[in-house]
């Protein structure tokens, strides 16, 4: 039987969906637990071989919440127990993997800005992006780039693409 690692529905600090609060609970639910599994990956990495980031269904007396699992095979190796040491605290903010919050909340009502989950990398590699030298202004952005990039090539791809056809401001001065 696989060791099931339960890591949360969202960041520990961060706000969200509340079980009998929140407007269309269960989608909104869904939707964090999915991008959570994103910046999961952008973290630490997709899961190596014998490990697996799945969502699980948690039946309560209100209705049932989701959260975000990582599932370890019995027979798994050195490096799925290394990741799984890693993943095990979780994030405390969306900040950590490069992300702005996926949903903000009004009293009850849940504001998801951008439902496309590929424009939620897009914006997480944005983010982390190196600049025009191909230098990361902080080292955990290089991390979250490479992770990104490693994970989901064409969105990396068609983010590199996006950002090179960015004009430059006409006020902008580049200094060498």
């Amino acid at each position: 039987m696989p060791t099931i690692i339960d890591l949360g529905g969202a960041p520990a600090e961060a706000e969200c969906a509340q079980l009998g609060h929140t407007t269309g609970f269960a989608a909104v639910n869904s939707f964090e637990v999915e991008v959570y599994r994103l910046a999961i990956v952008a973290r630490f990495g997709p899961p190596p071989e014998g490990c697996r980031l799945a969502e699980l269904a948690n039946h309560h007396d209100f209705g049932t919440y989701r959260t975000l699992t990582l599932r370890v095979a019995d027979d798994a190796g050195p490096e799925a127990l290394a990741y799984a040491d890693l993943v095990e605290p979780g994030l405390g903010t969306w900040l950590e993997a490069g992300f702005t919050p996926p949903v903000t909340y009004s009293g009850e009502t849940a504001i998801i800005p951008r439902k496309d989950l590929v424009e939620i990398v897009i914006g997480a590699l944005q983010t982390c992006r190196p600049d025009a030298h191909g230098r990361f202004p902080l080292p955990d952005f290089e991390a979250i780039h490479g992770n990104l990039s490693r994970a989901f090539p064409q969105i990396a791809e068609a983010a590199r693409a996006r950002m090179s056809a960015v004009p430059s401001s006409p006020n902008s001065t580049v200094v060498e």
